[in-house]
Formats: C-alpha cells, sequence, structure tokens
C-alpha cells in the first residue's frame, strides 16, 4: 500500500511539474522549442549531510555546459505545507529541457554527464527520473 501510494505521489509530483512548466511558458506545442522535460529526483544516502546535497548540486551545476540541455533548473525540497499528496522525500531535483529526443540522447553519453555520474553517484540513495513531451 505505502509502495503504491509513494509511487502515486511521485507521478503526481511530475505532472504537476510539467503543467507548471507549460504554463510557465504557454506556447503552442508545434512552436515549442523544448518540447521534452527530463525531471530526476535524488535521494540522498545520508539524508542530513548538506555537503553531500551541495556535492550534488555542485556536480549538476556542470552539466550546464552540455549544449543539448536548452534549460535545466536544480532544487531543493520547498517548505511547502505537509499534506497526503506532497512527496517531500528527496534532496535535490533537477528540470532539465530539450529540443528534441536526439538531444536528451546526446546528454546520456555526454562526458560531462558521464563525469557528473562517476563523481556523484555514492552519494544517492535512489534516483527516479520523469520524461516527458509536449502533446
Amino acid at each position: 500500500m505505502t509502495n503504491s501510494r509513494r509511487k502515486f505521489i511521485a507521478s503526481s509530483a511530475a505532472i504537476a511539474a510539467g503543467a507548471a512548466a507549460s504554463v510557465a511558458a504557454p506556447v503552442s506545442p508545434a512552436k515549442s522549442k523544448t518540447p521534452l522535460v527530463h525531471h530526476v529526483f535524488f535521494w540522498l544516502k545520508n539524508p542530513g549531510s548538506v555537503a553531500d546535497r551541495d556535492r550534488i548540486i555542485e556536480g549538476l551545476k556542470t552539466l550546464r555546459k552540455i549544449e543539448a540541455i536548452k534549460e535545466l533548473r536544480i532544487g531543493v525540497v520547498a517548505s511547502t505545507e505537509k499534506r497526503d499528496v506532497v512527496d517531500n522525500s528527496w534532496a535535490v531535483s533537477e528540470l532539465m529541457f530539450f529540443e528534441d529526443l536526439a538531444g536528451q540522447a546526446t546528454y546520456q553519453d555526454h562526458p560531462i554527464h558521464q563525469k557528473f555520474i562517476k563523481d556523484c553517484s555514492h552519494l544517492w540513495d535512489k534516483v527516479i527520473v520523469y520524461d516527458a513531451i509536449d502533446v
């Protein structure tokens, strides 16, 4: 029951993020310059470690050098009202926008992304990725 609830909450968060992104920049899908949204959530091995959280954030900032990424947002859990539908169990998130699937594929194999994984993967316990395209 708890696992299904977590999946529902995580899915709801991703849908809400996608909806917020589309409202923030209203454009018709045919003219969208960033139709692929890549949202990643990280859970730390040491959840209370500010140093580990900051190291992942610094690593994520290096990804801005990858040309395929059109926009990159990095966030931490907001101190919003506690509700059943809000999942605040993660520590760091990244929200990326790509022009197309090819751009996202380029990012996945890019040496800077691979270096980020090599340098920071020992800091996280779990990662969940939500990819969406404009419709």
